[in-house]
């Protein structure tokens, strides 16, 4: 009972104490993830701490520049957005008409709700957007700068610090047999884990240099941060081309002057995403790295919860360094708990004496347990 409620309150803890657990943990899967690298410049004899320095140099160089490449034009194309309300009804009112009756109702929900509670000046203020980037550095960027420093911190000690780490893991076991299973599943942890990443990051920013090149073509304004887009979104599975899909027809809809054309970036979008997903993905990761599309769901709607975007895009990751260990340590057998055993079978005689347990060499070569003495 108290192991149910500790699962029970675990999702509750990480939920409340995400400014702790978020980083931390983004950190450790980025962390595995670098091992490789970090493991290939200590074979050529850099020292542990500058090997860690520069797998941290080389992860924040990368975020950097993918940051830099959608942050800043994204911004500009919010600031844009109060300009092309109109732009945006114009390609949409065919759809609109269409749908009369729905457009005749909305209208009138829209003005009884207007009519019931006016907007103040002062709710107008208070709610207003920042004006710049330094204003909304000013009011949030000081805890996020303070996460992503721990973050940093977690993942330049733990680097310098693996090949410490995992042979105390290893050589801390009693038994040969211990040991080999240790590093066995360390290993396994780190080969799937960097191997996921390295291959999805791939083929993501494969995909979001086509549709940038593809969005390039038919004239969309700032098509790197597009492409950056969906290849972002595309680590979040089922639900990150969704919303690179509904951004990009936001952004067609505020470009283009006819509906059609307006809905061709999402169209493109869509195409280049399915042949990925259908064709290249599989093809390239193999069966190696095949997850059950419903824990992949599960996963993707548990962490989604506890940490929102951040916690989608760590799902994946984490599943898979969750199933590797569950592999190797082997799974709970709840079905044998409750049934095999009988402990929900309900007994004629509290008296009787108990089952005789199964002897380990009468349980390995299945012979079955003799029932209790007459």
């Amino acid at each position: 009972m108290i192991g149910v409620g500790l699962v029970l309150a675990i999702p509750f803890a990480l939920k409340a104490g995400s400014p702790f657990f978020l980083p931390l943990t983004a950190a450790i899967v980025i962390a595995i993830a670098l091992v490789p690298i970090l493991e290939w410049l200590e074979r050529h004899r850099v020292p542990a701490p500058l090997a860690a320095l520069i797998c941290v140099l080389l992860f924040l160089t990368a975020a950097n520049a993918a940051l830099a490449s959608i942050v800043v034009p994204a911004w500009g194309w919010l600031s844009l957005l109060p300009e092309r309300i109109d732009n945006i009804q114009s390609n949409v009112k065919p759809l609109i008409d269409f749908y009369s009756n729905f457009e005749n109702f909305v209208n009138r929900t829209i003005q009884e709700l207007a009519s019931s509670r006016p907007i103040t000046p002062a709710e107008t203020a208070a709610e207003a957007p920042p004006r710049s980037i330094l204003e909304l550095a000013a009011t949030s960027a000081p805890t996020a700068f303070i996460e992503m420093f721990f973050a940093v911190l977690v993942i330049f000690f733990f680097l310098s610090g693996w090949t410490r780490l995992r042979r105390g893991a290893i050589t801390s076991r009693t038994s040969f047999g211990g040991a080999m299973a240790t590093a066995r599943v360390i290993q396994d942890v780190v080969d799937d884990t960097s191997a996921y990443l390295g291959t999805i990051t791939a083929i993501n920013v494969t995909l979001g240099l086509v549709v940038a090149g593809a969005l390039w073509l038919i004239g969309m304004p700032t098509p790197l941060m597009w492409g950056g887009i969906v290849a972002l979104l595309n680590y979040i599975p089922y639900l990150g081309p969704i919303f690179g899909a509904a951004f990009l027809a936001v952004g067609g809809l505020m470009t283009f002057q006819d509906v059609w054309t307006a809905l061709l970036p999402a169209a493109i979008m869509i195409g280049l995403h399915t042949i990925e997903a259908n064709f290249v993905t599989p093809l390239v990761v193999g069966r190696r790295l095949t997850i059950n599309p419903i824990m992949i769901l599960i996963s993707l709607s548990f962490w989604g919860w506890v940490w929102g975007t951040p916690g989608a895009l760590l799902a994946v990751p984490l599943l898979i360094i969750i199933q590797t260990v569950l592999n190797a340590a082997g799974k709970p057998d709840i079905a044998g708990f409750l049934f095999e055993h009988g402990t929900l079978v309900a007994r004629g005689n509290p008296a009787a004496p108990q089952p005789q347990q199964v002897p380990q060499n009468m349980g390995e070569t299945g012979v079955d347990s003799p029932g209790p003495p007459g």
